[in-house]
């Protein structure tokens, strides 16, 4: 160990220029990097719903699809744009009421069911699918040429256009995250360090580190948006605290009168040894999030994991590298310390650790409480803002037409005339159904069935299967919408036993039973392996019980809070908060808690020990916490994407939350459970012995 910060100290010219070639592939990799918008595309490949899809592209040649409103235009209009639009890439077929049957039938000879919603005053509707799938780059180019075909008068609806919108929302407000959040961390470190310049080191270091980790994402394929967004901004806030202990470190062997080099050596040392024991409890944590079955958590785990990892390596080569040559402008730029010593602070704590105990058990009951019922919603158009073109055309949609979500039923092709028609008329009279559309639908009583254009029959039967589309009136994911779908698989089921139901609303249904399983294993997992990880560290049975137990106090007031202010919480938010918050925070309480174990093993007492602790880690907790809240707090405000900024709510909130917990209840605790402890913790054994 002793040679490696010899050698990082050694070669530090040689390093950096290794860094910064190192950008090159970087930035390859990064703008390489697919980045996908579509959140359902993440659910089991295993489930109903997603296998049904595969078989819509596979046998159809069928993926996304889209509802286009139009207002104000003439029969002649649409037909024009119809045509306009089946000659762009991506787009498979477009169907209307013009074109539900052949040209030599009259439109009135339709039934009239079937004009009376696809019409409605001077709007109509038109239906188009895409080749590919709902997120996929042909589909999203098609859409972006349909809306350039179109005017103001026509609006497309449905999750391409959804994904699409999120796309452009998203690539715009990307770069204002992390400038907000380096600006932000930059004010925060510039305060309560004691060098100006200090900020813009730090944030080169793990700015490398972050340019490392979006880099190596090529060799993932692609990643989530999500995890695009909150990647920069999460390694910041988590692997702040490596640089401060760093610099921490340096400053403390240059105290005791070690030259420059030597002191950064030792200091990598010490670093290297603490912050791998502290950065696996964050691994861990983010590592948890890929047992989800909803593949959202691996992507958004394996990257930050990787992030962590990056994160520590340079702090303990890039960032020494960068304070030994820089040292003279750095020592130019020194200040005095704003945190004052925490001695009172620690006292009064200790003093009164009974009424913090007493705050902590009556607190416990409503925190639980609201954190077992705060509201959390799964349709992912919640999310965004409203003035967005496909949240506009959903709108119209709904008032114009009271049309929201779209099923799709595939069933075998050799259910008899009589079946389907038995199957169609259950359908159709379901509450909530605006109308079904499937081959024998569109033919009315003056229509002989040989007269159904062949594009439109191939449109919904082909290779052994019959494809059925199901306007609804209700929403995604509302309660009225998923017991829809349970009514339309039962009908369906009934008359074909392979007979699937798919589409973004029954994918919705899907996602949120698999997400609140996932919930509870990603919960129960991420408490385990931490609490596996304090006990090896600590050797103690008691430890790790009372560490995770205020974390996770912490974690039920930060996510009971939107239950009292009637906030309802994006689904993902739910599950992965409390596992970023356990997993980053959790170190608060190790350094603390580490402290008072080497003051009690030296003889102090108990109160003693705790004031020690408390006092010795409170500045340095306030100002992880902060760094924490700094990077996620102005991107919580500012992003216009509600998955994106109450995750980066929620953090700051939690980051906060937690530093409070640990500064007030944690001493409590130890002061209150400290003979148990010391009976429970190896080390600590001997104490009795002394009887001190």
């Amino acid at each position: 160990m002793k040679n490696f910060g010899k050698g990082i100290v050694k070669h530090r010219v040689l390093i950096l220029i290794i860094s910064l070639i190192l950008f090159i592939p970087s930035v390859f990799g990064y703008l390489h990097t697919r980045v996908n918008y579509d959140i359902l595309s993440y659910l089991p490949s295993d489930i109903e719903t997603m296998k049904g899809q595969d078989i819509l592209k596979e046998n159809f040649g069928k993926g996304g699809f889209a509802i286009e409103v139009m207002d104000g235009m003439s029969m002649k209009d649409i037909t024009h744009l119809q045509e306009e639009i089946e000659k762009i890439d991506g787009v498979d077929d477009v169907i209307w009421y013009g074109k539900l049957a052949d040209p030599s039938i009259p439109i009135n000879a339709l039934p009239k069911k079937i004009t009376e919603n696809f019409s409605e005053d001077d709007s109509s509707l038109m239906a188009i699918f895409f080749k590919e799938g709902t997120s996929s780059d042909a589909t999203i180019h098609a859409v972006e040429q349909i809306r350039k075909l179109s005017d103001k008068q026509v609006h497309v609806s449905g999750m391409s256009a959804v994904v699409l919108d999120i796309q452009k929302l998203s690539e715009s407000e990307a770069p204002i995250y992390v400038i907000l959040a380096v600006i932000l961390t930059c004010i925060v470190i510039a305060i309560f360090m004691d060098a100006w310049i200090l900020p813009i080191f730090f944030m080169l270091n793990i700015g490398m580190a972050i340019l490392y980790n979006l880099g190596s994402n090529i060799f993932l394929g692609q990643i989530s948006y999500i995890t695009k967004a909150l990647a920069a901004v999460l390694q910041l806030g988590v692997t702040l605290d490596y640089s401060i202990f760093l610099w921490h470190s340096y400053e403390e062997q240059q105290e005791k009168g070690l030259a420059r080099d030597e002191a950064m050596a030792q200091a990598i040392n010490s670093t290297l040894s603490s912050v791998v024991g502290s950065s696996t409890t964050t691994v861990a944590g983010f590592l948890a999030l890929c047992f989800m079955s909803f593949t959202l958590g691996k992507d958004l785990g394996i990257v930050m994991a990787k992030g962590v990892v990056l994160g520590v390596i340079a702090c303990v080569t890039i960032l020494p590298s960068i304070i030994l040559v820089f040292d003279k402008v750095i020592k130019k730029t020194k200040h005095r310390v704003v945190l004052p010593k925490m001695d009172h602070f620690a006292d009064f704590v200790v003093k009164h650790y009974k009424v913090f105990v007493l705050i902590f058990l009556i607190v416990l009951m409503p925190a639980t409480y609201g954190y077992r019922h705060t509201p959390v919603y799964y349709d992912l158009t919640n999310s965004l803002p409203s003035d967005l073109p496909s949240m506009q055309a959903n709108q119209e949609l709904k008032d114009k037409f009271n049309m929201n979500a779209t099923h799709m039923i595939l069933t075998s092709s050799d259910l008899s005339y009589r079946d389907n028609k038995e199957m169609l008329q259950q359908l159709e009279q379901l509450q909530g159904v605006k109308f079904v559309i499937g081959k024998d639908s569109v033919i009315g009583p003056d229509i002989p069935q040989d007269m159904l254009p062949q594009k439109l029959e191939d449109t919904f039967e082909s290779h052994g299967y019959q494809l059925l589309i199901v306007q609804s009136a209700y929403k995604t994911a509302s309660d009225e919408a998923n017991q829809q779908i349970d009514e339309i698989n039962s009908i369906a089921k009934k008359y074909d036993s392979t007979a699937m139901v798919i589409g973004e609303a029954p994918c919705t249904k899907d996602l949120l039973s698999i997400t609140d399983n996932d919930f509870k294993v990603v919960n129960y997992l991420s408490i385990a392996v931490i609490f596996l990880i304090i006990l090896f560290v600590f050797k103690s049975a008691l430890i790790p019980v009372l560490l995770v137990a205020v974390i996770e106090f912490a974690i039920f007031i930060n996510l009971g809070i939107p239950f009292y202010t009637q906030t309802s919480l994006p689904f993902i938010a739910s599950i992965v908060i409390g596992t970023i918050q356990l997993g980053a925070t959790v170190d608060y309480a190790i350094l603390m808690t580490n402290r008072y174990k080497s003051e009690r093993i030296g003889g102090y007492t108990k109160k003693e020990a705790v004031q020690i602790a408390l006092a010795t880690s409170t500045n340095s907790v306030i100002v992880s916490a902060l760094g924490f809240f700094a990077a996620t707090f102005g991107v919580g405000l500012y992003s216009n994407i509600d998955m994106i900024s109450s995750l980066c709510s929620l953090m700051a909130r939690g980051a906060i939350v937690s530093m409070i917990t640990v500064l007030l209840i944690l001493p409590s605790m130890l002061m209150v459970f400290d003979k148990w402890i010391i009976h429970t913790t190896i080390a600590m054994r001997k104490i009795l012995k002394e009887g001190k």
